[in-house]
């Protein structure tokens, strides 16, 4: 397994080679796509990317934390999380490599 990442550039690059864009309009894409699934979460949606996964907000209620050096109890403020779910033919296509 390999220890690199995954960047904007290339997913532009990617693009850029498989539909044969410019590499501004692939890289402006890219940018756009992200902005849409962005401020879709922002307003509180789901985003379903069929045969990928869902992007979901989850929000937590207050409860009660402890700090393990001191064992203070200390109350955690209710929050929004944002959680993803594979689909499972994502899950498939991971588990084959």
């Amino acid at each position: 397994m390999s220890n690199k990442t995954l960047t904007r550039a290339d997913l532009s690059n990617a693009v850029y080679r498989e539909i044969g864009l410019s590499l501004s309009e692939s890289t402006q894409l890219v940018d756009a796509v992200l902005e849409e699934i962005s401020a879709a979460l922002a307003e509180g949606l789901s985003v379903k990317l069929s045969s990928f996964g869902t992007f979901k907000l989850r929000r937590k209620k207050e409860r009660i934390g402890r700090n393990p050096k001191t064992g203070v109890e200390v109350p955690i403020t209710p929050r929004t999380v944002l959680s993803f779910n594979a689909s499972n033919t994502l899950k498939q296509s991971v588990n084959k490599q």
